[in-house]
């Protein structure tokens, strides 16, 4: 099996914070009057619905005064964290949303600057994966998927919300793998964010699409796509329709975690307030709704076990890039 599972601290983690919402909800304190977000792709994908669904939580929960978002596309997330890094002092009121590619393109090279770089926050999220086609669509499945790659591979192109080598197309790749078949091989076609990628699937550019779960959701339950495969363990309440990998005979799980990082330089201080905030938001119905809306996985890294989370994914995403002969 190609595995990219979470560590067994940050399950832990994930576990804890599901039985903590099951206790009783209690009026939250306010921690901040505003916070800004900065997204660093476009509309429509999983970094800005991740921003925009934590900020609807912290507001709605009284957590937070009101909340702002700016999307800021480029260089597969590259000239969002370039702008944190050198406008650090003016920055301090921001908090930037990322995910796995924040390492993978550290990895090969792309980015000049690291995680590290930054002042690491917390791990707030993980979102399965999903290959998904259009409504219309003669795939039903990933062996539907597969046969027609097999007939005409560069026929059958695969897009993705991120860059070539970015975390769409790996997942593609372990997948195409786990399957059987050369995973360099696979016509990969970028676009900028989930949304733009999820509109050239609906336009017919694409035969499907690798995308973040909680992306495609709202179009599935709308009838305007089919997920026909997800890179979880078991099937997602949020969408029970849509089967996993491992039931199609595709033996590869995969998480994308998602969290926040403030500018470099940030106070002791001002990070305890954006820990606290965020790790409040936990205990609120209205994060759960949030969550279960999204399908997502509760993962909560905060502080120095943040750091040890990405160091740990720094290595098992390299092993894997390597793997797939992506470095």
């Amino acid at each position: 099996m190609i595995n990219l599972k979470l560590t067994r601290r940050a399950m832990m983690a994930a576990a804890a914070a599901v039985v903590a919402l099951g206790a009783p909800a209690v009026a939250e304190e306010k921690t901040l009057d505003s916070l800004h977000f900065l997204i660093p792709g476009g509309a429509g994908g999983g970094w800005d619905g991740t921003a925009r669904g934590t900020g609807e939580a912290l507001t709605k929960a009284g957590i937070v005064g009101t909340a702002s978002y700016e999307n800021m596309s480029g260089g597969g997330g590259g000239k969002a964290i370039g702008f944190m890094i050198e406008n650090a002092e003016s920055q301090h009121g921001t908090l930037m949303v990322n995910s796995t590619p924040i390492v993978i393109r550290s990895l090969t090279g792309v980015f000049p600057y690291n995680f590290r770089d930054l002042t690491m926050v917390a791990g707030t999220i993980g979102d399965y994966a999903a290959f998904v086609v259009g409504k219309d669509s003669p795939i039903n499945s990933m062996g539907d998927l597969i046969a027609a790659y097999k007939a005409n591979p560069r026929k059958t192109a695969i897009g993705g919300g991120s860059v070539p080598g970015g975390m769409d197309h790996l997942v593609a790749a372990m997948v195409m793998k786990a399957a059987g078949e050369d995973p360099t091989a696979v016509k990969y076609i970028p676009y900028d964010a989930g949304g733009m990628a999820m509109a050239a699937l609906l336009s017919g550019e694409i035969a499907a699409l690798s995308t973040g779960f909680s992306e495609a959701v709202d179009l599935a339950n709308a009838g305007e796509v089919k997920i026909i495969g997800v890179t979880s363990g078991d099937r997602v309440s949020a969408y029970a329709d849509a089967p996993t990998m491992t039931e199609q005979g595709i033996e590869a799980e995969f998480v994308n975690w998602r969290g926040f990082f403030a500018a470099p330089g940030l106070s002791d201080e001002r990070l305890a307030v954006y820990q606290n905030t965020l790790s409040k938001m936990y205990d609120t119905p209205e994060w759960e709704a949030v969550r279960e809306r999204n399908g997502w996985v509760n993962i909560h890294n905060s502080g120095p076990d943040f750091v040890s989370f990405l160091e740990e994914q720094e290595k098992v995403i390299g092993d894997l890039m390597s793997e797939l002969g992506f470095r």
